[in-house]
């Protein structure tokens, strides 16, 4: 079942009440850690759900826990779940590289470890990453601005666009940019597109800890400093949570009004907020992760895990964490804008029409 908005914000701040996890019991088949990053992005509610219901009706108990951004927070919690006996730890981490001894006292207490969504570094105590094809992303984003720049501004180039990248300490972040960037480094060398700032490279252009707030104040900075007499066409967006900042950023000097149209902005999460602003011809796309498959596909390595199998895998070289390739099942993104926003993300039921009015 897909909440709605005020339904998932409810549950989110009624767990923040209660002291968030509280462990779900009444289920044989053992228990399984989930430690989630934060709650103030609805997509990760959204997981931490489907992770709940489908294991629940699997057989199995869960304890779920947010850290709400906060490293030590996740460090204390992933420790609290080892020393109770959980059987699996599964866990998108807030920064990839601070768990490692964390997961090393884990594989020592024969506790296996799934990395979901976000690769953890550094350790050799990742057993599974389930996530989604995260350079085909990268790729997906790029293709809708050029899809989109096409559309609005035909024949006009160069077109003005500004780069904005994941937060760094996130290794996806890293696979989106370089797979956005396989399909616009081309165009920026042969000079349909231009970047008037200049800032180019994760760790110029990367926003820490995905937060909205920093890359309007950004990209109200790239506006004052590069486009006085220039117009500003596109902006590469990794998550909807920035595309919203952004698109903040650009209403407030005039965009979208007069004879100055919105610049194509892309995103990533398909977030309510963000859908409607395509609706509303502001944000140009999405990518689209259906958290109800990542969390199926997590539920079927568990299970194969615990009964003694081998867990389902599609990649075996691509998420090298610097210790080891961690062996991985990959799903497909699907890219979203307002062509096919109500067969994808309505169709499949993971809105509903009402939902996004």
């Amino acid at each position: 079942m897909i909440l709605s908005r005020r339904a998932l914000l409810a549950l989110a701040t009624a767990a923040s009440m209660v002291g968030v996890g509280a462990p779900v019991f009444a289920q044989d088949k053992g228990t399984i850690g989930i430690a989630m990053p934060t709650q103030s992005s609805a997509r990760w509610i959204s997981d931490g759900n489907s992770m709940v219901e489908q294991f629940q009706a699997a057989g199995y108990a869960t304890d779920l826990q947010y850290a709400e951004d906060d490293i030590p927070t996740q460090l204390a919690q992933v420790e609290n779940m080892i020393t109770k006996g959980v059987n699996v730890l599964v866990i998108a981490a807030i920064d990839g590289t601070t768990l490692s001894n964390a997961l090393d006292n884990a594989a020592a207490a024969g506790i296996k470890v799934i990395a979901y969504d976000r690769l953890i570094r550094d350790s050799g105590s990742v057993d599974y990453y389930a996530t989604f094809d995260n350079f085909k992303v990268g790729v997906q984003q790029a293709e809708s601005l050029v899809k989109g720049l096409n559309e609005r501004f035909p024949g006009v180039k160069p077109w003005n666009v500004e780069l904005f990248g994941g937060s760094p300490d996130d290794n996806n972040a890293f696979f989106f940019y370089n797979g956005a960037m396989s399909v616009l480094q081309p165009l920026i060398d042969s000079g349909d597109i231009v970047i008037p700032s200049g800032q180019m490279g994760m760790d110029v252009v990367g926003t820490l800890r995905w937060d909205g707030a920093v890359a309007q104040a950004r990209m109200d900075n790239l506006l004052s400093a590069n486009y006085g007499d220039k117009q500003l066409h596109g902006a590469l967006s990794p998550y909807d949570g920035l595309s919203i900042g952004i698109l903040s950023s650009v209403k407030g000097v005039g965009y979208g009004s007069g004879d100055l149209p919105m610049p194509i902005v892309t995103g990533q999460d398909a977030e309510i907020p963000s859908v409607k602003s395509m609706i509303a011809g502001e944000q140009y796309s999405t990518i689209f992760k259906d958290t109800r498959a990542l969390a199926g596909v997590t539920v079927k390595m568990v299970d194969a895990i615990l009964s003694g199998g081998e867990p389902e895998i599609n990649d075996t070289s691509t998420y090298d964490n610097g210790v080891k390739v961690v062996p991985s099942y990959l799903l497909e993104p699907v890219s979203v804008d307002v062509t096919n926003y109500e067969e994808i993300l309505v169709g499949s039921g993971y809105y509903t029409a009402d939902q996004l009015k």
